[in-house]
């Protein structure tokens, strides 16, 4: 069985969110995931990208929950 890896690149990350590379290199600079530079190249730190994840699928539920009391309010 393979070690998990804590650092990944780039690539890595597009393959892990089914996203494009060139996404994620945007989204890096944009400071809309957390990422950090060797030299030129992007790396994420795993449990970083994991915590955002979850961040990012808690805020998306709030937010339906929110849509939904809005029109039952109606």
């Amino acid at each position: 069985m393979g070690k998990i890896k804590e650092i990944l690149t780039a690539k890595e990350v597009a393959e892990y969110l089914n996203i494009h590379p060139l996404t994620v290199h945007k989204y890096a600079r944009e400071g809309k995931i957390p990422a950090f530079k060797i030299g030129t190249d992007w790396r994420f730190h795993r449990k970083h990208l994991e915590r955002w994840i979850r961040e990012k699928s808690y805020h998306n539920l709030q937010g339906k929950e929110r849509k939904k009391s809005i029109f039952n309010n109606l």
